[in-house]
């Protein structure tokens, strides 16, 4: 259980860091635009620097969250076939956020090889998530050392589900894109703590 810790550790760092490189790298650029360009952007294949932040804001990210699916699954034995399909939701969630990070998108040319690989990246993580995001909630309520993170859990999956059509409505697209990162990584760090917390329980038993 101990060698678990340093996986919630990096997953409760992890958005705090991808808040300060996105600040940092949006900040560089004074024609890039919050409310109506893509968070991907800071990574297409004509923005400067692009490979900082499709390493160390998609690649290493990704890798983190798969990490996590990992953990997860060592925690849950007792529900393996529940506990196995949502740590792979949560493990090809972070795998397909690096692949976006690796093929940048070409704004120029979206059907381009790059492009498509990029998108099927960012558009196939979600939905990898939601797997996971639905399915953790019954495994926290079945453990009496979990059920506090069951129903926090459940609301944030709820709240980035519920800030898809801002995506689509108004002049202000990319707000609902940050506010759909935001509650996924909010329940990140939230399940992070859980496990944190479930690895401290276990090295205060004896003969844990």
């Amino acid at each position: 259980m101990a060698r678990l810790r340093p996986i919630a550790y990096l997953n409760i760092f992890m958005p705090f860091w991808f808040l300060f490189l996105y600040l940092m790298m949006s900040d560089a650029r004074q024609d890039y635009s919050h409310l109506t360009e893509a968070i991907s952007e800071l990574g297409s294949l004509d923005a400067p620097n692009l490979w900082i932040w499709n390493i160390f804001g998609y690649v290493l990210p990704g890798f983190t969250v798969s990490l996590l699916g990992l953990a997860l699954y060592r925690i849950f034995p007792s529900h393996p076939k529940r506990s196995a399909i949502a740590a792979i939701g949560l493990l090809v969630f972070g795998l397909l956020m690096a692949l976006s990070g690796v093929f940048p998108a070409d704004m120029s040319d979206l059907s381009a090889p790059t492009s498509r690989l990029h998108i099927a990246g960012a558009m196939g993580s979600y939905p990898a998530f939601l797997v996971s995001g639905f399915l953790y909630p019954k495994l926290f309520a079945a453990h009496s050392e979990w059920r506090w993170a069951s129903k926090p859990s459940l609301i944030l999956v709820v709240l980035s589900v519920a800030s898809g059509p801002l995506r689509f409505l108004g002049d202000a697209p990319g707000l609902g894109q940050r506010i759909t990162f935001a509650t996924v990584f909010a329940w990140l760090i939230l399940v992070s703590v859980a496990l944190l917390l479930a690895v401290h329980r276990s090295e205060r038993q004896p003969n844990a």
